[in-house]
This record gives structure tokens, sequence and C-alpha cells, in this order.
């Protein structure tokens, strides 16, 4: 009798140990499958935010066109646009007039002001720009708006703007 009582003992110690490594073996399934599912629950990474921008890697020189944003006309106000590490830039528009803008960085915005000039778009007026840019693949793109001078009220345009740095 004792000889079955041992058998009977280990077979239960036997079952007990296989039993507690089945539970192991599925516990550790079940763990890689919850890291697995909370890996690919988790959301991407937010993108970087664009890189603030700096007068001195902009320094150089860019071909410019400037094209109303809305109306018939369609024709582009086209310019060079000299940059330095300085706030103070210069336009040369093809007529080979030269108008100094001043420019500021806030964050990836570039800010541009000019002072009053002869406008190119409407002979015999006056005009003053101002506007934002910012880097897309390559290019300053953004909005200019011309304020020009007339008898009465100020009438405004706003230009879509893009620049490509020139070699």
């Amino acid at each position: 009798m004792y000889h079955i009582s041992s058998r009977i003992a280990i077979a239960c110690a036997t079952s007990l140990v296989l039993a507690g490594c089945a539970k192991s073996d599925q516990a550790a399934k079940d763990s890689a499958s919850a890291a697995a599912a909370s890996e690919m629950a988790a959301p991407a990474p937010a993108p970087a935010p664009p890189a603030a921008l700096s007068l001195s890697s902009l320094a150089g020189k860019w071909q410019f066109r400037s094209v109303p944003a809305s109306g018939t006309d369609t024709t582009s106000t086209n310019y060079v646009l000299t940059a330095t590490a300085d706030s103070t830039w210069e336009i040369k528009f093809t007529s080979g007039l030269k108008v100094p803008m001043h420019v500021s960085v806030s964050g990836d915005s570039l800010i541009e002001k000019t002072a009053t000039f002869a406008s190119q778009r409407r002979k015999g007026v006056k005009v003053m720009t101002d506007g934002a840019l910012r880097m897309q693949d390559g290019k300053l793109v953004g909005t200019t708006v011309a304020h020009y001078s007339t008898k009465g009220a100020d009438s405004v345009l706003s230009l879509h703007t893009e620049g490509t740095k020139l070699p």
C-alpha cells in the first residue's frame, strides 16, 4: 500500500508541476501578445516641428514670383531678393528698381516689410508691402500684401509669393 500511495503522490506532484508549467507558458504567450498589441496600438510619434529659421541660413540670392491670390489679373511680379545675415535685405525688380526690405524671424516664419516705393504693378502709384514666408521643400512660400496709396482709402492686394534660392 505504501508503494501505491507513493506512486499517487508522485503522479500528483508531477501533474501540479506540468500544470504550473503550462500556465507559465500560456502567461508568457499572453504577455507577448499583449506587448505586441500595445506596440501596434501605440500612436505614431508626432512629426517634428519645423525647424526655426535663421537669417544666416537664408543668406544668398533668391528668385521670387508673386501672383495675385484672386481676381482676373494673374500676371506675376518677379524680382531677385538679396538676403544677408542681418535684417536689411534688398529687392531688385526686373525694371532695375531696388527696394530695401526689413525682415525678422518668428519661429518658422520670415516676416517681411518694405518702405513705400513705386509700384511695379500699378504705374504712378506708391505701394508698401508686408508678408510672411515659410520654408517648404527648399523654397520660401507665403503671402505678401501690397498696400497701395490712393486718393481715397488704401487699396490692398494679396499675393501668393514663392522664392527659390539661386545657385
